[in-house]
């Protein structure tokens, strides 16, 4: 089944022109862009998009380090979408994600890890309204 996930190419991610290698990463493991934009978060709406992790101790340096500068939300569509997609950019310590992922190659620490990607299915959905509306995502084709 052809399932749809959110990733965010971070502020870390634009800062350091990372954009484009990651993105051409996303492609050739087999993703097909459906949205994509360009966005600064303030901390307000940082702070809304992680509110699940509002009780954690990292959540206040997550909603400052989100609404640091530019990221790049994209809705990204392929079987298996979120499990490939989270397989793909490797574990959250970029010291822990396994050898050729997206934070193995370009994060620095636990936080400033390059890229997000949606855990589950009903986040997915969530995290995409977040983001999108149905009129900005191209169509399943």
């Amino acid at each position: 089944m052809v399932q749809r996930t959110l990733a965010i190419l971070k502020p870390d991610c634009v800062r350091k022109n990372f954009t484009g290698k990651v993105i051409d990463q996303i492609v050739n493991a087999g993703f097909k862009i459906v949205g994509m934009k360009m966005v600064t978060m303030d901390a307000k709406t940082a702070g809304e998009f992680y509110a699940v992790h509002k009780e954690r101790p990292f959540y206040k340096s997550l909603v400052e380090f989100m609404s640091s500068g530019r990221c790049i939300p994209l809705v990204l569509e392929k079987e298996r979408a979120i499990e490939d997609f989270r397989e793909l950019i490797g574990a959250t310590d970029p010291a822990e994600a396994e050898s050729g992922t997206v934070r193995k190659l370009y994060a620095e620490s636990k936080q400033d890890n390059i890229v997000h990607g949606s855990d589950s299915q009903e986040n997915a959905v969530t995290e995409i309204h977040f983001f999108f509306s149905e009129r900005e995502l191209i169509p399943n084709s």
